[in-house]
């Protein structure tokens, strides 16, 4: 599967929901914080302002989600969420989704990232490390805080490039998978 991290709009909301819908129970509890059943994730999805607020999204082969970030923008901060489900899981989409977040939000000239998760989420924590975000345990949850650069010529031709390419290879999935349904 490559990584063509694509930005979702209105029409996606559908495919986000049954992505949420299809994380196990303890998966939703790590990415919402809670239990939430399926018609508060319902609601939730509704809710999203998507000229306010980005989703990015990688697609299987079969045009299903297997990961999902919600960069919810507020002024000159944004809030981060993310999941992938299981059987997606250590393949880099996590990580492709936290680049693609951290580049779309510098150049929207966000000063601050943070992520907020339950401190039992270790796969979480590991990304974060990764990234060299530093971490402060509160208890049960873990918080976090990344101070971005400024935007710059290289990364916003970087996020266009990325742009298309994550459309390009959206739109080439969708043709194999429709040329496949057509042939049984």
């Amino acid at each position: 599967m490559t990584l063509d991290v694509e930005r979702l709009g209105e029409a996606e909301r559908p495919l986000l929901l049954a992505h949420f819908l299809a994380l196990p129970a303890t998966d939703r509890v790590l990415r919402f914080g809670t239990a939430l059943g399926a018609c508060v994730i319902a609601a939730y999805v509704e809710r999203i302002d998507f000229r306010q607020d980005t989703i990015f999204g990688v697609h299987d082969r079969r045009l299903a989600l297997a990961g999902a970030m919600h960069v919810a923008l507020r002024d000159h901060e944004a809030e981060l969420g993310v999941s992938v489900l299981p059987v997606y899981r250590r393949r880099g989409i996590a990580g492709a989704l936290f680049r693609r977040a951290f580049e779309h939000a510098r150049n929207r000239s966000v000063q601050r990232l943070s992520l907020q998760w339950l401190s039992s989420n270790a796969a979480i924590a590991r990304i974060a490390a990764r990234f060299g975000v530093e971490t402060v345990a509160m208890g049960v949850e873990t918080r976090a805080c990344v101070e971005l650069p400024g935007p710059s010529p290289a990364s916003i031709a970087g996020e266009w490039l990325r742009d298309a390419l994550g459309a390009y290879g959206g739109a080439l999935k969708a043709f194999v998978a429709g040329w496949q349904h057509r042939r049984g």
